[in-house]
């Protein structure tokens, strides 16, 4: 059932759940109050409950009551000036809530709102969608319940996240094809963040145990020229011209090449920036950059000049293992795919 937050005193209720232990309330919040009915109504038909928690002024104006254990954000840009500044503080009061009650976050934006919300939620490693489809919704608010389930059996392990990433992606994969009426798209292959875990493994065995550690390690070879690593990475992007895109899905490694290059050019990548480059939807890759944050492979950098800003970089140790990738190489780089 669908109520109003601003009618009601008191929040607090026994935990609801399934069945199964897993919580089954969720808060929705949104400038549009049609978007926030038809998400309430899509969740109650997949069995969730819903309480509207208003508009985004909610975020800003008075306490922040969290109405359930998982709290869904709708704050798409809809003009050029991004998204408002004191939106962007709401967004940050509530992350930080959310962190310390150990709630479960979903925020969805578009591209043009990734930058300013990536930047601000920092706290609460929230679910953030990019114009996300109806099924997208309901099937992001299934993903963090099940989490938090299996948060209390036990701690994730690196292998189980890669699983999960996996499977939310071809989960997510057919959510896509069911919105469109086409076929489903082919299996995704082989996990590349466990191939870059085991192949550094076997260089340094307790580098990915301790991965932003950064011990003492022999000098690492030089990177190729820039301008060779981007014509590798055309020379990816040509195979969609003769074959299905879907069929050569490989965010993580697309976004290791990408800053690879940066790296080269001395330039630094926007959150927006590295999830095209990813080329997969931006939903997915946010969902991997953030894998790869978490285990170290990428750095979160905070704009100095825009607190409103964060761009990603390689740590040190993935640089080391980017050049050690590019100088183990036998065929000639130009054709290294």
């Amino acid at each position: 059932m669908l109520t109003n937050a601003t009618t009601q005193e008191d929040f607090t209720y026994d935990l609801a759940d399934d069945g199964a232990g897993l919580p089954a309330r969720v808060a929705i919040f949104g400038a549009e109050e049609g978007l926030r009915r038809q998400i309430a109504a899509d969740l109650g038909g997949a069995g969730f409950r819903t309480i509207d928690g208003g508009s985004l002024r909610a975020l800003l104006e008075g306490p922040i009551a969290l109405l359930g254990d998982v709290v869904v954000v709708d704050c798409a840009v809809t003009g050029s000036r991004g998204i408002d500044a004191m939106m962007l503080a709401g967004l940050a009061r509530l992350d930080m809530r959310v962190a310390r009650s150990g709630a479960k976050l979903i925020v969805a934006t578009n591209l043009e709102g990734l930058d300013d919300v990536f930047a601000v939620l920092d706290q609460s490693n929230p679910q953030i969608l990019v114009s996300p489809s109806r099924a997208e919704r309901v099937i992001a608010v299934g993903r963090v319940m099940g989490e938090a389930g299996a948060a209390r059996l036990r701690e994730m392990g690196e292998e189980d996240r890669v699983a999960l990433l996996r499977l939310s992606q071809q989960v997510e994969a057919i959510a896509h094809s069911l919105d469109r009426l086409g076929h489903a798209p082919a299996a995704p292959g082989p996990s590349v963040l466990g191939e870059f875990k085991r192949d550094y493994a076997a260089a340094e065995p307790s580098a990915f145990g301790s991965f932003g550690a950064a011990p003492a390690v022999a000098a690492a070879p030089p990177l190729p020229e820039p301008g060779v690593v981007r014509q590798i990475i055309a020379n990816r992007q040509a195979r969609a011209r003769f074959f299905d895109p879907e069929l050569f899905g490989d965010p993580a490694w697309d976004m290791l090449l990408d800053l690879t290059a940066a790296h080269g050019e001395g330039a630094r990548v926007s959150v927006t920036s590295l999830c095209i480059a990813a080329g997969v939807p931006a939903t997915t890759a946010l969902r991997w950059l953030t894998q790869m944050v978490e285990s170290g492979i990428f750095e979160r950098v905070p704009d100095p000049a825009d607190k409103r800003r964060a761009f990603i970089a390689l740590s040190d140790k993935a640089l080391a293992a980017m050049s050690g990738y590019f100088a183990s190489l036998r065929t000639p780089l130009l054709q290294a795919a």
